[in-house]
């Protein structure tokens, strides 16, 4: 990245930014240095697992050892956070309330909306959708602290964590737990509690193919 108002990616030895994956967006923000300013429009993992910065430079140049302050948006991060263990909760409910055999089939996690897709032959009803709000909502009432464990993947599977059958996961993980209500593998980010997440509202439940509802 070498010109002005020119887009580019740049990739730094640490970065605070959190890059998109498992159905999480990235983070936004901005780096900065004395002499150059970048927009960060989002981050995505290249195939060696490096952080990608996908920029837009505002001002200066970027040179190989050159050393910025990395600044994400940390409230739009805050919301995301609040959707994201909002879909833990869902899931551990959808689960207790209309089948064990509900299983996440892929989630989308912004600061605008989270989306959830899970296996399921039929659309629920509407009470059925009424006691898994109530669900959620009594357990964001209850002000559960999220745990974060990593450990080896063999270890994690006996703790019981749900894990999404389709992701393929390294030897160590992460379990991600709200009390003993849910536990899931999950590398996104999480509320410290669960008060944090305010309130949840289903506002639409539909079929979106075979089997999958969302």
């Amino acid at each position: 990245v070498d010109s002005l108002h020119s887009e580019g990616e740049v990739v730094f030895e640490k970065t605070n930014f959190y890059a998109e994956s498992g159905g999480q967006v990235s983070d936004i923000g901005y780096i900065k240095n004395d002499t150059c300013e970048l927009k960060v429009n989002s981050v995505n993992k290249a195939p060696n697992k490096q952080f990608l910065h996908h920029v837009d430079v505002l001002f200066g140049e970027v040179k190989v050892g050159d050393e910025f302050t990395l600044t994400p948006d940390f409230q739009r991060r805050d919301v995301i956070r609040r959707n994201h263990s909002s879909a833990h909760l869902l899931q551990a409910a959808l689960q207790k309330c209309v089948s064990k055999d509900v299983h996440k089939a892929g989630s989308f996690v912004s600061d605008e909306v989270m989306r959830f897709d899970f296996t399921f032959e039929r659309k629920l009803t509407s009470e059925e959708i009424d006691k898994v709000e109530k669900m959620v909502n009594d357990e964001i009432a209850k002000k559960i602290v999220c745990t974060t464990e990593v450990m080896d993947i063999e270890d994690a599977k006996k703790t019981g964590a749900m894990a999404l059958f389709s992701e393929k996961y390294d030897e160590k993980v992460r379990v991600v737990s709200f009390g003993d209500f849910s536990k899931e593998f999950c590398a996104g980010t999480h509320v410290s509690n669960t008060s944090d997440i305010l309130l949840f509202k289903i506002v639409s439940e539909e079929a979106i193919s075979s089997g999958v509802r969302r």
